[in-house]
């Protein structure tokens, strides 16, 4: 079996050879004569035609960014380390609260969690911690010593308005509520997500070490039994996305520059409780990352915790696009808000608006053929990297979260390439969801279907 280093090595050798492979054909590295484009726009398409061809080929560079962050997090830092390790007895651990927040449409699934989640503390040594489980409908836990369910009251408002999560999360930090002390952890979860003993550690290890109030870890979705493989390799992007952008920001720079999730979300009472949810009901669409940069902007560092927990990707395309919908229009609306100073929501808002702009971006797929313009060397090359980091995320994602000895060469192999040809699926589900984002209704808050055996017995 190879050891993490080796895997490491081999990872970059591909990612090297994909961005060749991808500079070469498309001609971001000249090689010979026919790699130039010899054809006057000016003359040929006329100046109103060759402006637009520029411009969206420049709107191409809005999302380097966020490529780069992800490229450097993906060479930096080994992205097959070995299992976490202990730095310290989990019997010092400061107390953790393990909160979920659930509307309670599924309480059997959140019932089952909650007990996995309990095992997977014991076994791996944690003693000091409880199980918060915050409702807005009654799921009715066992009695136990170490679970608490609270309901949200229905009559219940914040002093800002804040609706849904953020409403559920604000109620826990009312003082009537709480009762954690300010030196104690709130782990976040959401209903579906699973610890692993990995991800404990890591967590023992970042609130023992106690130098940042927040941090957040990798989520993976191909475990266990995987309900919907198309939805699971598109979100092969999002493990990615935190082994190489979020890991960067936190470890490197402790801030959240391009934000964070809404889940694996790991922070101190005290600090939380100043950062506060109640955000009005701008910051009740995208709680997670109004809530970020609030505490970017007021200062509170960040760091990357080890370890992974699972969760799974939307059961369907249509819970998949409804996802990526919100999330749009969530991060739009806090990037439009005048609660976060402009310098602390650059990149975020350079990132979103990249892919807001998606639908022109994606365009140059079929006017670069059709209509080919003379562009300057480097912009050639930058374009031509950008593709390829994003078609090698896909590919990243599959070989950091599907097993080889689980799955066998053959079938690993076809999960890696399946990955990749859901990239033509997923670019026509993000630019439906930016047109559906821009044009439906901001505040809501769509839930996807969380529970396979609802499926199962339809």
């Amino acid at each position: 079996m190879m050891n993490s280093t080796t895997k490491h090595l081999l990872h970059c050798a591909l990612l090297i050879t994909v961005i060749v492979i991808c500079e070469v054909l498309s001609g971001g590295i000249k090689i010979d004569e026919n790699s130039f484009t010899i054809v006057d726009p000016w003359t040929e398409y006329g100046q109103v035609a060759t402006v637009l061809l520029y411009l969206l080929r420049f709107l191409t560079l809005l999302t380097l960014p966020q490529v780069l962050f992800n490229f450097f997090g993906l060479v930096f830092y080994n992205a097959f380390p070995e299992k976490v390790v202990l730095k310290g007895s989990p019997l010092l651990a400061p107390f953790i609260c393990i909160r979920v927040v659930t509307r309670g449409d599924f309480p059997d699934l959140v019932k089952m969690n909650v007990l996995r989640n309990i095992n997977t503390c014991l076994d791996t040594g944690l003693e000091n911690f409880l199980i918060e489980v915050v409702t807005d409908k009654a799921v009715h836990l066992a009695q136990h010593r170490r679970i608490r369910e609270i309901v949200v009251p229905k009559e219940y408002k914040t002093r800002t308005g804040a609706l849904f999560k953020s409403r559920a999360l604000q109620y826990c930090l009312e003082d009537t509520v709480n009762v954690l002390n300010d030196n104690d952890w709130i782990v976040h979860l959401d209903e579906e997500t699973l610890l692993t003993e990995n991800s404990v550690r890591g967590i023992i290890n970042f609130v023992l070490d106690g130098k940042h109030p927040f941090g957040q870890g990798l989520i993976t979705y191909a475990n266990e039994n995987v309900v919907n493989w198309l939805t699971t390799l598109a979100d092969s992007f999002r493990v990615s996305d935190d082994m190489g952008k979020l890991r960067l920001q936190f470890k490197l720079f402790h801030k959240p520059l391009f934000s964070w999730k809404g889940s694996y979300v790991v922070t101190q009472v005290g600090a939380e409780r100043s950062v506060s949810f109640d955000n009005g009901i701008d910051g009740s669409v995208a709680e997670d990352c109004f809530f970020a940069m609030r505490a970017f902007s007021q200062g509170y560092t960040f760091n990357f915790i080890e370890g992974e927990m699972y969760e799974k990707s939307p059961f369907t395309l249509l819970d998949l696009l409804q996802q990526r919908k919100r999330w749009l229009q969530g991060i739009l609306l806090v990037v439009h808000s005048k609660m976060i100073p402009f310098k602390h929501k650059l990149l975020l808002g350079i990132s979103v608006y990249s892919w807001v702009t998606m639908p022109l971006s994606t365009s140059n797929i079929i006017f670069a053929g059709l209509y080919p313009i003379p562009c300057p060397n480097l912009v050639d090359f930058v374009c031509a990297f950008i593709a390829a980091i994003n078609i090698y995320m896909y590919v990243f994602g599959v070989l950091k979260s599907f097993s080889l000895y689980r799955f066998g060469l053959l079938k690993f192999l076809a999960c890696v390439l399946g990955a990749v040809c859901t990239i033509p699926v997923n670019v026509v589900i993000e630019n439906v969801a930016v047109i559906w984002g821009l044009v439906g209704k901001k505040h809501k808050f769509y839930v996807v279907q969380k529970d396979v055996r609802v499926l199962e017995t339809v």
